[in-house]
């Protein structure tokens, strides 16, 4: 196991917690979890546009994420023994 092969799966392993973490964290159309957690229930016009910019930015963020996760993931499999 090289050097690149462990830098890596150690991007890989810090991607895939902040997708745990970012997943969980957006809203659900019925507000869930994340609503109780961050107390975004405010109901004065700046609560309502700062929750909506916050959640775009995570669903954004998650999506970037993803998609940088599966590159990286075809990019480890290329590399390793198995992808010859």
């Amino acid at each position: 196991m090289g050097a690149l092969e462990i830098i890596l799966g150690a991007v890989l392993l810090v991607i895939a917690l902040f997708l745990i973490v970012a997943i969980l964290l957006q809203e659900s159309k019925k507000g869930g979890l994340s609503g109780t957690i961050t107390g975004s229930g405010a109901e004065t016009f700046y609560g309502k546009a700062k929750g909506k910019s916050s959640s775009k930015f995570l669903r954004t963020a998650t999506m970037v994420a993803a998609i940088v996760f599966a590159v990286l993931v075809l990019v480890a499999y290329l590399f390793s023994g198995i992808g010859r």
